[in-house]
């Protein structure tokens, strides 16, 4: 009986989801506002379970290691940033945030441009080792824009164009396949949990 109302239930709110493809309407509200508040009170329970107990009420409370105040004050900050007087005591944490993000700077380089670099300097004894060179090569030329894109120039940065466009077709194709995993997901779910139609 359970799974049966389950079922209705994942079947009212999936249909209630695909009814905007129709238009905006008040089902597909009340389900995407429903899963905000699930989500929300699924959240609140977590955080105070995962973050709060083992990391701000265990170590001030109960070890005394009152250093962590400082990451509190610096958390508690944020709640500010709804208040008009004192909104801008909330750029504080923010900036101390962005100062964390500039110290993945040097990370994301080492795996974004040195790897980049090093797959590119391997000797070319394939046809995969060359096309990674050319495409290399080519799209660096595309982006130095010190020099006119005229002639024979032009010519090959505009195949540093063409690697560009398939690495975003395979990206934007993935992103795609992704999603329609998931819509066929549903669609199983809708014709085989609730109708009985497929196995």
């Amino acid at each position: 009986m359970f799974e049966t109302i389950s079922n209705l239930v994942g079947a009212f709110l999936t249909l209630s989801i695909f009814s905007f493809l129709y238009k905006d309407n008040p089902f597909y509200k009340f389900a995407e506002q429903l899963l905000v508040g699930v989500s929300m009170g699924y959240a609140v329970p977590l955080v105070y379970q995962q973050a709060f107990i083992p990391f701000v009420y265990t170590p001030i409370f109960l070890q005394h290691k009152f250093i962590f105040l400082i990451p509190v004050v610096i958390g508690i900050l944020y709640i500010f940033r709804f208040s008009k007087n004192y909104g801008w005591l909330a750029r504080y944490p923010i900036a101390f945030g962005m100062g964390i993000v500039g110290m993945g700077v040097p990370l994301s380089m080492h795996s974004s441009v040195l790897v980049q670099m090093r797959s590119a300097m391997l000797p070319i004894d394939n046809i995969n080792t060359f096309l990674i060179f050319i495409g290399t090569v080519t799209i660096l030329m595309y982006f130095y824009f010190s020099k006119a894109h005229t002639g024979l120039y032009g010519k090959v940065s505009q195949v540093g164009v063409w690697f560009m466009m398939i690495g975003f077709g395979a990206s934007f194709g993935y992103t795609v396949m992704a999603r329609i995993s998931l819509l066929i997901g549903r669609i199983q779910f809708l014709l085989g949990d609730v109708l009985g139609l497929v196995n």
